[in-house]
């Protein structure tokens, strides 16, 4: 524990050229892992719930509460040490819990059982993003800031794809218990490559250089500076909307394709790794360019981005959900897939900018916190529900229409990013001006 407490001095490897490309890319490895063992679930449902005999409500409550509600809690205390400690200390600690846990899922012999591997999977999950958004930001400027946090979203897309490829595959041929220790053990390996290569940068190494650095305030003070601060609460509150659609589709699309439209494990993974990865990747990662491009002539854009594209992508949901034929459906899911992770990158950007440099690791659990309670935790839970409210009267096709009708939350997510562009300009030189 001294050790992770302990703030390094930076080493000779912060002041090479590639090295902030490196570490980058090495935070994005850590947050594909923590993506495949999260998003596992979601191709295992099927197989898991025919075992255990549970049902939509119980997977949903599975998948999502039971997760979320300790990945988002701990994040925050976690953070706070994130702001005061050795970032990079705290990674390797929660990659190593994380990956030993998911291998554990693997041995659950009851539904018990695996719901208390998941809380330990939800426990390490905690201490991974909020230090890993403060380390890009003292990596990587303003003007970059977006890109970077674009490419390091796309951890969920490669997370996603890898999820989806190797799961659907593993599930059919080795049985859904092999699958969780085949994806848990690689994050024992990349643990180990956090620690040895990976250095502590300088805290506010890319900021106003005459501001003397402050030291990490208290929680209830970081909240009270986001709540104080228009654009934070509007650009929060959409992220936490967009993550309630967001991780409902995603955890239950598997078990929608495979019951709608017969796909076996297999096709299922191969299809939605080549949606929600590819497709799906180039959005999240085009959000951050295009953020970047657009902001450079007017901030607000950062957030106006993510609001056009989280409201326009509703009627091609509604129309791919109400469509029967799979090819055309499939056609359909083209837009809602590349869209569907637009906001990740610009909110990530924007929540970092709209804070002062030792508030950035709190901030983000703040971000995330909601994010995953509101998304994570009650979004495939109330799917579920949903999807169980609606059998008597749609048989199996209430995943089809519980689904849709959660698209439509899409609309109200798009209008809190508009209305955070609106005084975004005034709350970034609101940091510079403190």
């Amino acid at each position: 524990m001294s050790e992770t407490l302990q703030t390094e001095k930076p080493g000779m490897l912060t002041t090479r050229p590639w090295y902030k490309w490196y570490a980058l890319a090495v935070l994005v490895l850590v947050y594909i892992s923590s993506h495949v063992d999260r998003q596992i679930m979601g191709i295992l449902v099927e197989p898991i719930k025919a075992e255990l005999g549970a049902t939509d409500s119980q997977m949903g409550l599975l998948m999502g509460l039971t997760f979320a509600l300790f990945y988002a809690t701990l994040g925050m205390p976690i953070a706070m040490l994130a702001d005061r400690g050795n970032r990079r200390n705290i990674i390797t600690a929660a990659v190593t819990i994380w990956s030993a846990m998911t291998v554990a899922c693997g041995y659950a012999q009851s539904f018990v059982q695996l719901t208390i591997a998941r809380i330990g999977v939800g426990v390490g999950e905690a201490g991974s993003s909020p230090p890993s958004h403060s380390m890009i930001s003292d990596m990587f400027p303003l003007k970059q800031r977006g890109t970077a946090m674009g490419i390091y979203a796309l951890g969920v897309n490669f997370g996603l794809l890898l999820a989806y490829l190797t799961g659907g595959w593993m599930s059919e041929h080795w049985g859904w218990r092999t699958t969780f220790i085949a994806v848990g053990l690689p994050g024992l390996l990349l643990a180990v490559l956090v620690r040895f290569t990976v250095e502590e940068p300088v805290r506010g190494a890319q900021d106003d250089k005459s501001r003397p650095q402050a030291k990490a305030p208290s929680f209830l003070t970081v909240a009270k500076y986001i709540w104080n601060t228009p654009a934070a609460r509007h650009v929060i509150f959409g992220s936490s909307l967009a993550g309630f659609v967001g991780y409902g589709m995603t955890l239950w699309l598997p078990a929608f394709f495979m019951r709608s439209h017969g796909l076996t494990p297999t096709e299922m993974g191969f299809t939605l790794a080549m949606m929600s990865g590819v497709v799906g990747g180039a959005g999240t990662f085009m959000a951050g360019k295009l953020a970047d491009m657009l902001a450079s002539r007017d901030e607000r854009w950062f957030a106006w981005v993510v609001a056009i594209g989280k409201a326009g992508l509703v009627p091609f949901l509604v129309w791919f959900f109400l469509t029967m034929d799979f090819k055309s459906a499939l056609a359909i899911y083209l837009i809602p897939a590349f869209f569907g992770g637009f906001y990740l990158a610009p909110t990530f950007a924007m929540v970092q900018s709209l804070v002062k440099p030792e508030m950035r690791a709190v901030a983000a659990s703040i971000c995330l916190f909601l994010l995953n309670i509101i998304g994570l935790g009650i979004g495939p839970w109330g799917v579920g529900v949903l999807s169980d409210y609606l059998e008597p009267e749609f048989g199996k096709e209430s995943l089809r229409y519980a689904l849709m009708l959660f698209s439509l939350i899409n609309v109200w997510c798009g209008f809190h990013y508009y209305l955070g562009g609106r005084t975004l300009r005034e709350g970034i030189a609101k940091v510079a001006e403190d």
